[in-house]
């Protein structure tokens, strides 16, 4: 018996793949699913790959020419540390599961762009292979940040101890930064070296309303019928969940305005004790509704009159692409880049900003009381052009030789 090889295939398309280690919260998956979607929808040549640390990518509507790698999940302990999710095995097995993986799925897929969110060399290095294969096959490598890391002295200390400035000296040649320099220029900040700032180019913030194209899914559909449109509609949005709690229990526990209807989502991360004690305060309060998950939280965030919410870069896009009027209650451990964002934002008027520190219901409720105007006109002075620009970076990439 003889086997044969499948012929050659042609190449008629460009490959793109992402990389998002998604080991706490939701804000890196949406964020390179969006990219994705973007990349995917903008030129008919193109097919997306995107490599994900969180099942919950697949309850996201990711459309035509993108399609999905799971890696078993990482989540982050109390000091910071990484562990896995679900596994029961020692962390250094499960990064090396998690190389091998994306190792192989680059190595069959071979991307004529790879996108690597955040961290140069992956979790723990788990990225060194791929690189190192990559390389070999010519893939032109970006590293895509969001447009505040940390304060300086941490993303210094973070960056040596993980060598990622050597990483990018090897292995990308350019590096692209979701934000706009006016709120916060990374390489003036950062003091970044002239290795890394040539490599730099500002795509501008990611106007995440583009989200609505897609179909609500039906629960919110209903959900938001059920509410009478003459009611306001105060949304309270705690990213993924893991680290919500107190703005959680902070809101069912706040006295509503007049009519207003309050909708929570927990998040898929939120500790069930968490968000079992929600669920029964909800049932207490019939102006007070609890969504767990949802793939589109733009469609609940396109309905609200009020947003309350912690100050993670997607929801604050998305609130100001909106041009809603916020209330940003950031987390302040263990990093602070919520609370820088929602700082500069706030010096723009864009947005109001509460300490995490001195939150109560009372405070909540003394916000939402106030005759608040919607920060009209922040679209004009903050540049949102960023999933206008990142297709044409990626075609400079791609006309390369």
């Amino acid at each position: 018996m003889s086997f044969s090889h499948r012929p050659a295939a042609s190449r008629s398309t460009h490959r793109i793949a992402l990389y998002s280690h998604d080991a706490l919260g939701m804000g890196h998956m949406r964020r390179n699913a969006l990219i994705a979607q973007t990349l995917a929808s903008s030129s008919p040549d193109a097919t997306v790959l995107l490599i994900s640390g969180a099942k919950e990518l697949n309850a996201m509507t990711l459309g035509r020419g993108v399609d999905c790698v799971t890696l078993p999940a990482l989540t982050k302990g109390q000091g910071g540390e990484y562990q896995p999710r679900h596994l029961d095995i020692p962390v250094d097995d499960l990064i090396d599961l998690r190389a091998m993986t994306v190792r192989s799925a680059l190595s069959a897929f071979k991307p004529d762009i790879f996108i690597v969110d955040k961290l140069p060399r992956g979790v723990c290095g788990e990225l060194d292979p791929a690189l190192e294969r990559l390389r070999k096959l010519g893939t032109h490598c970006v590293l895509g940040l969001r447009d505040i890391l940390d304060d300086p002295h941490t993303v210094a200390r973070e960056w040596d101890d993980n060598e990622s400035e050597r990483a990018v000296a090897d292995f990308f040649g350019t590096v692209w930064v979701y934000g706009d320099p006016t709120v916060y220029d990374m390489v003036e900040e950062y003091n970044m070296s002239n290795v890394v700032a040539e490599k730099v180019r500002y795509t501008g913030y990611l106007d995440s309303s583009m989200r609505l194209e897609h179909e609500a899914e039906p629960e919110i559909t209903s959900l938001v019928k059920s509410i009478d449109k003459n009611a306001p509609l105060i949304f309270c949005q705690v990213g993924g969940g893991q680290d919500g709690a107190r703005l959680a229990e902070a809101f069912v526990d706040t006295e509503l305005p007049g009519d207003s209807v309050g909708v929570l989502l927990t998040g898929p991360f939120m500790p069930p004790e968490t968000r079992q004690h929600m669920k029964a305060r909800a049932k207490e309060n019939s102006r007070l509704r609890l969504v767990e998950f949802t793939a589109e939280p733009a469609h609940l965030l396109r309905r609200a009159d009020r947003v309350i919410a912690m100050g993670g870069y997607n929801t604050v896009c998305e609130v100001l692409c909106m041009e809603k009027s916020s209330l940003i209650v950031p987390r302040t451990s263990p990093r602070t880049e919520q609370l820088i964002r929602a700082e500069r934002l706030r010096d723009l008027g864009a947005l109001a900003l509460l300490d995490p520190d001195v939150m109560t219901p009372q405070l909540l409720a003394s916000w939402l009381g106030e005759d608040v105007k919607a920060p009209v006109g922040i679209r004009d002075r903050l540049d949102f052009n960023g999933l206008k620009r990142i297709p044409h970076l990626a075609n400079e990439l791609l006309a390369v030789a």
